[in-house]
């Protein structure tokens, strides 16, 4: 999709990866921003933003290097998130000092369609929204994942950044891998788990309920605006440990809280040692989990990161 001097769209962006439904436009600091709805190759549609590069870079008092145009962050948020609350504002406000920003709501959250799969098919959420990025002009992508997102940016770019339903390749599952849309330039995975089914902390136990049980499902939408897939996972996805190695040679990095209650400090170690010598790991003191744990310094750092490393 090409835009005029004033935001205008000038054509559709209908690729063989997505559908566009029902543009709007809202202003932001460096130009247009655009919502709109995507369609993944299993029909779910997909609530989407694009804000461009903030028209400079500000740290502190100073006005530094200007934001890379040539570069766009995918944001994929944590379970029971979506493009439009708060801290998912903030984050795409951070990283729009670097470069534009596609944020987009997970199946069964928010105002997208479908229901949560809890990071199996979401792989398909993220090739749609990688796949509108690159056809908006960017040709670097960075891919940004918190919690549950982290382990769906690092599935999509093991399976060479696309799902098209036919397995991981001998990771078995429901969404698989093409090359014709191509992956992602650089991955970073916030706050996301090593491994499938961990139970050992009472946040993610809490998690296992709201998935597992009717009750919890309920409380899911009515309390969290999140509809959640009542059947189990058939078959089993790719587990994030197993993904990694799969990455290079493109670059990651693992950020992890020091005081993540979800997730302790041996699912990032582990997520390290699998990428070897292709990944960084940052364990970041103080951090609790996830996006509303982010402090803006360390947005700042993971844009400066990604600038440097996607391509």
């Amino acid at each position: 999709m090409s835009t005029g001097p004033s935001g205008h769209v000038a054509r559709s962006a209908n690729g063989p990866h997505f559908k566009i439904r029902g543009v709007t436009r809202e202003v932001t600091w460096g130009g247009t921003s655009f919502r709109t709805f995507l369609r993944t190759v299993d029909g779910v549609r997909i609530n989407s933003v694009y804000n461009p590069a903030a028209a400079e870079r500000v740290t502190g008092k100073d006005i530094s290097r200007p934001p890379s145009h040539d570069l766009v962050f995918v944001i994929a948020h944590g379970f029971t998130g979506n493009a439009d609350r708060p801290h998912v504002r903030r984050i795409a406000r951070a990283f729009a000092r670097h470069g534009a920003v596609v944020t987009f709501s997970f199946r069964g959250h928010g105002a997208s369609g479908g229901r949560s799969t809890l990071g199996d098919r979401e792989v398909l959420d993220l090739a749609a929204a990688v796949s509108w990025a690159r056809e908006l002009g960017h040709t670097r992508v960075a891919t940004v994942g918190f919690s549950m997102g982290g382990s769906v940016v690092l599935r999509h770019a093991a399976l060479g950044g696309e799902g098209n339903g036919h397995g991981d390749g001998g990771g078995g599952s429901s969404a698989g891998a093409s090359a014709s849309a191509g992956g992602p330039d650089a991955v970073v995975s916030v706050s996301g788990p090593a491994r499938w089914f961990y139970r050992g902390t009472a946040p993610m136990r809490r998690v296992h309920w709201l998935a597992t049980r009717p009750a919890g499902r309920l409380v899911g939408r009515y309390g969290l605006r999140t509809r959640i897939h009542h059947r189990d996972w058939d078959p089993v996805p790719l587990s994030p440990v197993e993904a990694v190695p799969r990455i290079a040679p493109t670059p990651l990095l693992v950020v992890h809280g020091d005081r993540d209650g979800y997730f302790p400090l041996d699912h990032p170690r582990m997520l390290a040692a699998a990428a070897g010598e292709h990944g960084e790991l940052w364990v970041e003191p103080g951090m609790g989990h996830a996006e509303s744990a982010a402090p803006d310094g360390l947005l700042h750092r993971i844009g400066d990161w990604a600038v440097a490393r996607a391509g």
